[in-house]
């Protein structure tokens, strides 16, 4: 089973775009967007470890697809930040666990993504607290994701193989030493990540996220990623695929143009995504204003 999804669901600049510009007042947007993905990536649990009742939430509201999942991203304390005394970091390891784990038990969390900057070289002195980090939360299913090109050896993976862990595959801007577009599978679900690959912005010295990650896919990007796609539905039990390009519901656009290129047909959008991407109109059909209920299934392998 591939499944195609997004990076988070709150974003002011989707305001219009993936969501209506005029809605009742219980209009939920986590509802809304999940019938159009089949998983999304948490990523307000990378600034801020959520309660576990907030994370209780999100599986209830998105209870509607039974087939949606959810992914997180490790609170950036463990993988971006100073070290902490032992005392914080068990304090922040419990409340982490205890959020992952409300979603867990209503059988929606599909994986924890262990995200590091390009900063993390492949080093003795990483590949030791890549170790310690991974054995503190082994109880949970871990996607590691590197971006520095040293990392990019057989015997790394084979270490992640040995473990279980899946390896993020990364498409990102070819500059430097950043690692390319892989379809690396090293456990029993495959994942990846599309960042765009907006060159001029990626390294620049005070650009923000959005500026960042202002980037749509051309269409046949999108096909190479398809190909991927199923050559790790081939070795994995569940593919994931996150388009992480979310400025202006850019990776959301890119999302459904994948789901449709998987399926052979087009696939439900809001309405507002067709009319800023007007490419989009062969791929896919506007939800009506009040979709719920309305839902895609998650895509299988299907032919390009």
């Amino acid at each position: 089973m591939i499944r195609v999804g997004s990076a988070g669901w709150t974003y002011p600049d989707w305001e219009g775009i993936v969501y209506p510009p005029r809605r009742s007042r219980d209009f939920d947007p986590l509802k809304y967007l999940s019938e159009f993905v089949d998983c999304i990536e948490i990523n307000a649990s990378f600034y801020r470890i959520p309660d576990p009742s907030s994370c209780a939430s999100w599986a209830e509201r998105t209870a509607d697809n039974p087939d949606f999942l959810f992914t997180a991203k490790l609170w950036r304390g463990f993988t971006h930040e100073a070290p902490e005394t032992p005392q914080d970091a068990r304090s922040s390891e419990k409340a982490f666990r205890a959020a992952m784990k409300s979603l867990q038990q209503e059988g929606r969390l599909a994986a924890v993504l262990v995200q590091f900057p390009y900063a993390f070289h492949n080093t003795a002195e990483s590949r030791a607290a890549l170790t310690e980090l991974l054995d503190r939360f082994a109880d949970f299913p871990l996607v590691v994701e590197v971006r520095h090109g040293s990392w990019l050896r057989d015997e790394f993976l084979a270490w992640l193989r040995e473990r279980g862990v899946a390896f993020c595959n990364i498409d990102q801007p070819a500059v430097s030493m950043n690692i390319p577009p892989t379809a690396h599978v090293t456990a029993p679900i495959a994942y990846a990540r599309l960042h765009g690959r907006n060159a001029r912005m990626w390294f620049a010295e005070g650009t923000d996220r959005d500026r960042r990650y202002d980037y749509l896919y051309p269409v046949e990007d999108l096909a190479g990623w398809v190909g991927r796609l199923n050559a790790m539905a081939g070795e994995a039990r569940d593919v994931f695929i996150i388009a992480n390009n979310h400025y202006r519901g850019q990776g959301l656009a890119n999302a459904i143009e994948l789901k449709s290129m998987l399926a052979g047909r087009p696939v439900l959008a809001p309405p507002g995504i067709l009319e800023a991407y007007p490419r989009l109109k062969g791929r896919a059909v506007a939800a009506a204003t009040k979709t719920r209920g309305r839902k895609e299934p998650a895509q299988g392998v299907l032919p390009l």
